[in-house]
């Protein structure tokens, strides 16, 4: 994806570009990019996607994060091959996810609340989209 602000400009607050925006946008993206697929291949290949970004975002290896999809070659493949293609979007979702932490921070919480409510908050997202 390409935006007009920088992560910087995200986690300084000076683009309020939020985690729901980042879904939104990254859903259109694996849309564009699955064509004539069906509905099910398009919320799978969003969902894989997604989860890949998270993890990179929040210090996993690509490696750690391959781990349970040892079983299926393919998609272990397809992660390696599209990992690449997505280092703004981790880096961009990096940013989200530690703006929301210093949200929390900047309304005077302890920083390991602040991570717990982020946490919480992210949770809340991705399950309201499932």
């Amino acid at each position: 994806m390409e935006w007009e602000f920088t992560a910087e400009d995200v986690v300084k607050a000076r683009s309020a570009y939020a985690l729901e925006d980042f879904r939104r946008d990254l859903a259109e993206e694996v849309r564009i990019n699955l064509g004539a697929s069906g509905p099910l291949q398009h919320a799978r290949a969003f969902n894989l996607l997604y989860d890949m970004c998270h993890a990179l975002a929040t210090g996993r290896t690509l490696e750690d994060f391959l781990q349970p999809y040892a079983y299926d070659p393919p998609t272990c493949e397809f992660l390696r091959e599209v990992q690449p293609l997505m280092v703004a979007n981790v880096e961009m979702l990096g940013a989200i996810l530690q703006r929301m932490i210093m949200d929390g921070v900047d309304k005077g919480m302890p920083l390991e609340q602040a991570l717990d409510q982020a946490a919480s908050r992210h949770g809340q997202i991705v399950a309201a989209s499932a």
